[in-house]
Formats: structure tokens, C-alpha cells, sequence
């Protein structure tokens, strides 16, 4: 440290002057002395030289992995949460002659811009995306369409909106995720404004191919995991598992909560206008009823109290609308991480490490058919050839045993962003409990309104039960 305070160096690059200058601090250091620029003053025919050792051993240090600790993830939810924002809002069809199609409005609050985006926008965005990253938590898209002659035109709008709703989780997870946020693939499909942003996605990902090809430590992968590596992988993968079953009874219970808010705010308007109803009718009362009846004076009371009841039908639905928006959501975008990498976990298995278990099954087939061929005579042609693709066989091994390690190594860093993400509970927890206290509070002061005007209906008792 004290000699790199004696040479200059600009923007982190050293001049051919400093660096004999360093080298030669080095060689007084070497020498037991305090390295100082004065102790160069007095050597006059040449400056000492540093003692560096044999270049292999400087080969063997390159390969050492760096002091910095790649394997870890270093974030918390908020820096996640802070990465971007990204609005999908549904803009209005528009209609040919014979088809109609849904277009999206995407709005990066990261890059301040809008772009305009089809289903199929996000369709090949996601294919590309996968090819990219395919060892890491990539959300599934929404379905493109329903089935047809199922669902009736009301469950069509509902089944579009909750198609935008997905289509905005699945961006809000990319643009927020550590490795995605930073490529220009992301950035491309949130900021291009051009005619056809499924070729400038396409032709981006060409530019660069998978992240094996460009990660830098990929190759070394397999000198950062630690030992335990398959036992570590096994045990996260069981309580990811456990968790991601107990979130998707919550979002089921959050949904029917949700719901029943809803049924209450139309059974709240129905209740007012039924109030209504009976005091609208103009029907004149039998003469035996009304000389003591009170029930012409009351059935004129009752229309207005339809307007109270419309006022505690639309707080019911704006309750039910926070439960969806900030409950059944956040549930819905932690679910859809949870899925994802369910997923990533069966491709590791399912893809890289059966394609390696198949390369070697291969391999050792064709090395039985060289044996075969050495001691029964063949063509010299057809062993050289069979030479030739057991050689490339081999190359092929080892470039699926280097996948191999990235792969858990990508798997290790994803199973942290997992864990990451988990204080999201506080989050939801937080939003259901204000909903309550919210929608709990509006109300309450609605049927404090409501309560005084029913005396002139029932008297001073306002429709209680009278003391005996």
C-alpha cells in the first residue's frame, strides 16, 4: 500500500517510469528497507531489481479465484425493490376488419420512458430471455389466450386483466433481478420504440449468446462452490418447496377475502335499492290500516337511506380492490418467483445434468468400439475417423461438465435471491393489516352517519329492541 502512494498513476494505468519506479520501491522492500523515493536518489548506475519468482508461479496465482466473494449475492429486498418500477397498463383494442388484438403501454420508472408492447412482444422477449439465462429464475409467462366456448364475455375482460397483471409481475421480477436489470436485453425490450422489437431482441442476443459465453468467471465455477455444494442445493430446494405451498394457501385465503368484499359491496346495493323500491311505491294504504298505521310516513323515509347504503357498497369495493392490488398481488409477484425457481431446479436436473449424464454414456460407448477396433483388425480410415469423434467427444464432456458447475453456482446465487426476496412477508402482512384498518374505518364512519338519521324513523330507540 505505502509504495503505490509513491507512484503516480492516472485513471488506474501505471507509465513505463512508474512501473521501474514500483518495481524498484518492490526491491528495496524485498531488501528489508522502507521503500521511499529519496532511498532511489542515491542509486546511481542502476536501480535495484525485484526478486518475482518463476512465471508458472505467477500463472498459478492468476488462477487463484478473486479476494471478492462472487458467489454471494450482496442485496436486500429494498435495493431489489428500488432497481425499477415497471407499469403494464391495458390500452384500448384496436380493431381490423377481421381480428382485434390487446396492446400494453410499458412505462420503466428506471429509464423514464414508454413503450408500446404486444403479447407477443413479451412472448419472444421471455423465449430469448431463457436462451440467455438459462440457469437462472426465469417467471413464466401468463397464458396467451382461454379456452374458447368455456368462458362468457365477462370472464374474457377478467381473464385479459389478469393476463396484464401477470405480464406486469413478470417484468417487475426481470427488471428488479441483480443479473437481468444490468443486460441489454432488458433494456432493449423496456426502452426500444422502434416498429419491430422482436428482431432488435432477437439480434441482441445473437450479439452476445448465452451467459456461459460471457461471464467471466464461468469457466471457473467450479473453484467457488463449496463442497457441500449437492447437500446445501437438496436442503433449499425442500424448504423453497415448504414455503412456496404454504404462500399458495395464503394468496388462496387473500383471494376469498378479497372476493367476499366484493359480494358484500353488491349485496349492500342491492339492500339500498330494495330500500328504495319500497319507497317508491305510491300504492295507497287499505282504510283498516291506515287511520293508526305510521307505515306511509316510514315508507317516505326509506328511499333516502338507499344513498347511504350506495355509499358503504362503493367503500366495500374499494376495500376489496386494496385487498387485491396490495395483498393478493405482492402474494401473486412472490409466488411467481417461487414457481420460477421451481423450474430452474428441474431444468439443472432435467437439462445440463442429463445431457452430461448422456454425453458420458456416449463417450463410453464409442471408447468399447475403439477397444473392439484394436483387436479386430479395421480400415485405417474408420478407426481414425472413430479416433476423430471420440476427441471430440471429449471436448464435449468438458464443456458440459463446465455448464455443469455453472449451473450450481447459478443455482447457489438464485437460491440467495430467494431467500432475499423473503421479507416480502412483512410487506404483505403490512398491506393486509392497513387494508383492514382502512376499509374497517371508512365504513365505521358511514354507519356513524347513518345511525342518527334512523330516529325518525323508530323514535328515540333507532331500531333497537326496546327495554322490557
Amino acid at each position: 500500500m505505502k509504495i503505490a502512494e509513491h507512484v503516480e498513476s492516472t485513471d488506474g494505468f501505471l507509465s513505463k517510469l512508474s512501473l521501474y519506479k514500483a518495481l524498484a520501491l518492490i526491491a528495496l522492500a524485498q531488501q528489508g528497507k522502507q521503500p521511499s523515493p529519496k532511498l532511489l536518489e542515491n542509486c546511481i548506475q542502476e536501480l535495484p531489481k525485484p526478486q518475482l519468482g518463476e512465471p508458472r508461479d505467477l500463472n498459478a496465482l492468476r488462477m487463484q479465484p478473486a479476494q471478492d466473494d462472487v458467489l454471494t449475492v450482496a442485496q436486500t429486498l429494498d435495493k431489489l425493490l428500488a432497481r425499477d418500477t415497471v407499469q403494464v397498463e391495458l390500452i384500448p383494442e384496436k380493431k381490423g376488419l377481421f381480428l382485434k388484438h390487446v396492446e400494453y403501454q410499458v412505462t420503466s420508472q428506471r429509464y423514464k420512458i414508454s413503450v408500446y408492447r404486444r403479447y407477443s412482444d413479451f412472448d419472444v422477449f421471455h423465449e430469448v430471455l431463457l436462451q440467455r439465462f438459462a440457469y437462472r429464475v426465469v417467471p413464466a409467462l401468463p397464458p396467451k389466450r382461454m379456452l374458447k366456448g368455456v368462458l362468457t364475455s365477462v370472464s374474457e375482460r377478467e381473464f385479459i386483466e389478469g393476463r396484464r397483471r401477470a405480464l406486469g409481475r413478470f417484468i417487475n421480477l426481470v427488471a428488479r433481478h441483480p443479473f437481468f436489470s444490468e443486460d441489454e436485453l432488458v433494456k432493449t425490450f423496456l426502452t426500444f420504440s422502434g416498429s419491430d422489437v422482436q428482431t432488435k431482441i432477437r439480434d441482441a442476443y445473437k450479439k452476445t449468446g448465452d451467459e456461459f459465453m460471457t461471464n467471466r468467471i464461468a469457466t471457473l465455477a467450479k473453484e467457488y462452490l463449496p463442497t457441500d455444494i449437492q447437500a446445501q442445493f437438496l436442503t433449499s430446494r425442500e424448504l423453497i418447496r415448504n414455503i412456496h405451498n404454504s404462500f399458495h394457501k395464503l394468496r388462496d385465503r387473500a383471494e376469498k377475502i378479497a372476493e367476499r368484499s366484493k359480494e358484500n359491496a353488491t349485496d349492500l346495493l342491492m339492500f339500498g335499492k330494495e330500500l328504495s323500491t319500497l319507497g317508491s311505491d305510491t300504492s295507497s294504504l287499505p282504510s283498516l290500516a291506515s287511520s293508526q298505521s305510521t307505515w306511509g310516513t316510514l315508507r317516505q323515509s326509506l328511499k333516502s337511506l338507499s344513498v347511504e347504503f350506495a355509499v358503504l357498497s362503493d367503500k366495500a369495493a374499494q376495500q376489496g380492490r386494496r385487498e387485491e392490488d396490495d395483498v393478493v398481488e405482492k402474494l401473486n409477484l412472490f409466488l411467481d418467483l417461487l414457481q420460477s425457481y421451481r423450474d430452474l431446479c428441474e431444468r439443472h436436473e432435467k437439462g445440463v445434468l442429463h445431457e452430461h449424464q448422456r454425453a458420458l454414456h456416449k463417450y463410453g460407448m464409442m471408447k468399447r468400439q475403439m477397444m473392439s477396433a484394436t483387436v479386430q483388425p479395421k480400415e485405417q480410415a474408420s478407426v481414425e475417423q472413430l479416433e476423430s469423434r471420440i476427441v471430440q467427444q471429449e471436448s464435449a464432456i468438458q464443456t458440459m461438465e463446465l455448464r455443469n458447475y455453472f449451473s450450481l453456482f447459478c443455482l447457489h446465487q438464485e437460491t440467495q435471491l430467494i431467500f432475499t426476496y423473503l421479507p416480502i412477508t412483512s410487506h404483505i402482512l403490512g398491506a393486509f393489516v392497513n387494508s383492514q384498518v382502512q376499509g374497517h374505518r371508512e365504513m365505521g364512519e358511514v354507519w356513524n352517519e347513518l345511525q342518527p338519521k334512523l330516529g325518525c324513523l323508530f323514535g328515540g330507540n333507532n331500531g333497537l329492541k326496546p327495554p322490557f
